[in-house]
């Protein structure tokens, strides 16, 4: 008997690899779709303007506020009921984060070569793809243990807040007070409906709309607007008496409505536009050129030296200590699998290099080496590594 094609799909959706898994076939379409003969159809598309913003605007600065909303959401979620919402369980993947984010903007900086136009990318290679690295310790099965899943993605998310800093604090340009101003105003009127407890989740998402508009004309990144709105959007659900749609927490509802879009929707698409990059006339020595070097030595090494050092002292000083069940060796591979840095990778490139198509380009081509490289490398870590004792006497 055939296998049911729609029962097949539904399945896959549901397994904790596929959004990785489809972010990575998506990333080899482009690639291949932008040094075909479908080059110049590709590129022109994204050029192309509507309601006064491009194709690729649209994407980066309106699909993906959809996608830092959903980020948003999370963070707050875990940080009030979740994974981090105690100081012992915040604390080895806090300070993981610390160190992958401070070591590889180090190792991009020393790379750059002193350029201060190139030195705009230094956040590149601070970012973590969680859905990707997820993907791949999903392939891996039993052999990581759950607490490692954990670890890895409260380490994201913690990772995801110092990106959302860092492009509010190094990425705006030109600001517009009177936008500015307006902008202030709409989260006002977001505090008034949280202090008021409004459960309905439509007049978050309006005033987040709005918020977005006036963000976008401010000169910050409009996806900015996304996270902003999140954590307004109450998490506790009103008491029995209320009506059905209030007595559901509006960021569990909204948190599970959004995921699969965003997920298996948005971010795809994001890949695919921003990850195809022409190779005509590309050659090996241009690897060693500062923003692909630095970019991709930052990912491969500088994540890898900057979250495994920084929980090893930790965990050296009694300040946090060893995921249940995981041994050292299990913890290394986790720290390089943190080097797959693609999707915020490529957001933070677009914005450092929104100037220089060569530069953007470039740095392309080291966020798709450093991430590859992480993800084989960190697999095959975890796959011929030792396990704990614990867990290899199972």
């Amino acid at each position: 008997m055939n296998p049911n094609p729609i029962r097949f799909f539904r399945r896959f959706l549901q397994q904790e690899s596929a959004a990785g898994l489809l972010l990575m076939a998506v990333a080899v379409l482009a690639l291949l779709t932008a040094n075909s003969s479908w080059s110049g159809l590709y590129f022109e598309t994204q050029h192309l303007e509507i309601a006064g913003l491009s194709v690729l605007h649209w994407i980066n600065d309106a699909l993906m506020a959809v996608f830092f909303l959903l980020v948003g959401l999370e963070i707050k979620r875990e940080l009030l009921q979740g994974q981090l919402s105690t100081w012992a369980e915040r604390s080895l993947p806090g300070v993981a984060a610390l160190g992958g984010m401070i070591i590889p903007a180090l190792f991009y900086v020393v790379l750059s070569g002193g350029d201060p136009q190139v030195q705009r990318g230094w956040a590149i290679p601070m970012a973590t793809d969680i859905a990707f690295a997820l993907g791949v310790l999903a392939l891996l099965g039993p052999r990581v243990p759950v607490s490692l899943k954990v670890f890895l993605t409260a380490l994201a998310i913690v990772d995801d807040l110092g990106a959302v800093v860092v492009i509010a604090l190094f990425y705006a340009s030109d600001l517009s007070l009177v936008n500015l101003g307006m902008a202030a105003a709409t989260v006002l009127l977001l505090a008034v409906f949280n202090r008021r407890e409004v459960s309905l989740r439509w007049p978050y998402l309006v005033l987040g709309v709005v918020l977005w508009f006036f963000v976008l004309r401010s000169g910050i990144h409009a996806t900015l607007a996304g996270v902003i709105t999140a954590f307004f959007v109450p998490l506790t659900t009103q008491p029995a008496g209320h009506s059905a749609e209030a007595a559901r927490s509006p960021l569990l509802t909204l948190e599970h409505g959004l995921h699969p879009w965003v997920s298996f929707l948005i971010v795809p698409i994001f890949g695919f536009a921003n990850a195809g990059v022409s190779l005509s006339g590309f050659q090996l020595s241009h690897l060693l050129d500062p923003v692909p070097l630095g970019v991709a030595l930052g990912l491969i090494l500088g994540k890898q030296i900057g979250v495994f050092g920084f929980c090893w002292l930790a965990i050296r000083f009694g300040l946090a200590r060893l995921p249940l069940r995981a041994s050292w060796s299990q913890l290394y591979g986790v720290a390089v699998l943190c080097g797959i840095g693609f999707t915020m990778s490529l957001f933070i490139g677009s914005l450092a290099f929104a100037g220089t198509p060569l530069l953007a380009d470039e740095t392309k081509i080291g966020v798709l080496l450093g991430s590859i490289i992480s993800a084989a490398l960190g697999a095959l870590v975890l796959l011929f590594g030792p396990r704990s004792k614990i867990d290899s006497d199972k």
